[in-house]
């Protein structure tokens, strides 16, 4: 390799870590403000590091939101069940299925994407109160379950990526079409069904308009709405702020980081670059 080429490959590496280290001072700072006393949180020039960890600051934080963390978890579970389940086997029927008006379903299905939220939010709400799902977790979960327009997207472009002799080699065994899906065609997509399953856990654990305009009740709240809460209660401590928002993150990285070699290859496969 000529110098010339070493020089900026150096030079692209730098900036990279330039680059990474940027990103990651928002983190750093969040995680050692959530081990300050409140008075060396804001302090200027900014200091990086605790001079005495204070671990009862994370105490405080547990105390306060169990159940926030438990609605959390579990709406979240809901919405990856849910979801992986409907944007399969829909996107194994629009791609593996004959039927008349397939294609035409699948464009009106796409071009359901592009109305905005908000457009539809009063006329939902109001079936939702019609129906008595105010202030019950239900609005937050089943019409994602129910329409997941771009996991069924995904799901679709992966089994048309699957070879057809592996389907026609299920058929002469006798395999039933739920047969084919669950045991041959649903394996070949793991990968798929990873991406999908982090993006809905994102999706579902960041939301903080929906329990907003849902819910009621504090014990329905979910981890998002109890941290903007607590900002509110407890705006000069900073510190438990920090530690809350910490609690929050460490399930998001977790499940990146197990899903993550699939996460990759999921979105390789859908050809999403």
């Amino acid at each position: 390799m000529s110098i010339g080429r070493l020089s900026v490959k150096a030079v692209l590496y730098v900036v990279m870590l330039v680059l990474a280290a940027a990103f990651l001072l928002p983190l750093v700072w969040m995680l050692s403000s959530s081990l300050k006393p409140e008075a060396q949180v804001l302090t200027i020039p900014p200091d990086f590091f605790p001079n005495h960890p204070l671990w009862s600051n994370y105490a405080d934080v547990f105390g306060r939101i169990p159940v926030f963390l438990f609605n959390s978890v579990k709406l979240a579970a809901y919405n990856v069940v849910g979801i992986l389940v409907v944007s399969s086997m829909a996107g194994y029927a629009f791609a593996r299925l004959r039927f008349a008006g397939r294609d035409v379903a699948f464009m009106v299905l796409l071009a359901t994407s592009i109305i905005p939220g908000i457009a539809y939010l009063i006329p939902q709400y109001i079936v939702f109160r019609q129906i008595g799902w105010i202030d019950t977790h239900y609005p937050l979960w089943v019409p994602r379950v129910l329409t997941p327009v771009f996991a069924t997207f995904l799901m679709r472009q992966a089994f048309k990526t699957v070879p057809n002799e592996l389907e026609d080699a299920a058929k002469i065994d006798g395999a039933s079409t739920f047969g084919i899906y669950w045991r041959i065609m649903l394996p070949q997509t793991k990968p798929v069904l990873a991406a999908i399953a982090v993006f809905t856990f994102l999706d579902s654990w960041n939301d903080l308009f929906g329990p907003l305009i849902y819910l009621n009740s504090e014990n329905l709240q979910t981890l998002p709405v109890a941290l903007a809460q607590f900002q509110g209660e407890y705006f000069s401590q900073l510190s438990l702020l920090m530690a809350g928002a910490t609690v929050s993150v460490v399930p998001v990285i977790i499940v990146f980081l197990l899903a993550q070699r699939y996460f990759i290859q999921g979105i390789t496969m859908t050809g999403l670059k």
